[in-house]
């Protein structure tokens, strides 16, 4: 795997700067080459009907977390995209616990990355609500 390019600080400015619309909701846990963690404090925006944490919002988090942790390895490049997306919504998430995204980038050449997003309810002992492949293309 690659050396990192962002570390934790670089990211959070990147997400503050680029994302401002979920950088709020967001906190970087942990970062090391490939991996990433990153946590989201559900409020009533993230919520469907039944008052339960929306896909969308699921999504989000995963798609945001692969996002950065591509983003980790290759450098500052707002403009690389998701091409693909691969998402099981296994468990409902309690709308009261947070939800932890563990994601791992599988693959990271110099035009596709790949990474798994697993999302739990509660921390990472928490059950697994949610799993995502996320390829991205790189400019």
């Amino acid at each position: 795997m690659h050396d990192l390019k962002m570390d934790m600080p670089a990211l959070r400015a990147f997400l503050d700067a680029e994302f401002p619309q979920v950088a709020g909701a967001l906190d970087l846990r942990t970062l090391s080459p490939g991996r990433l963690d990153l946590v989201l404090r559900p409020d009533d925006s993230h919520l469907r009907p039944g008052g339960t944490v929306s896909g969308p919002t699921m999504f989000m988090l995963a798609d945001v977390g692969v996002y950065l942790a591509v983003l980790a390895l290759v450098g500052p490049r707002a403009l690389a995209v998701t091409t693909g997306c691969s998402m099981d919504f296994l468990r409902k998430p309690s709308a009261d616990k947070t939800l932890l995204a563990e994601i791992e980038i599988l693959k990271c050449g110099r035009r596709l990355a790949v990474g798994d997003a697993r999302l739990t309810s509660g921390g990472a002992e928490g059950p697994l609500v949610a799993r995502g492949t996320l390829t991205y293309f790189i400019p």
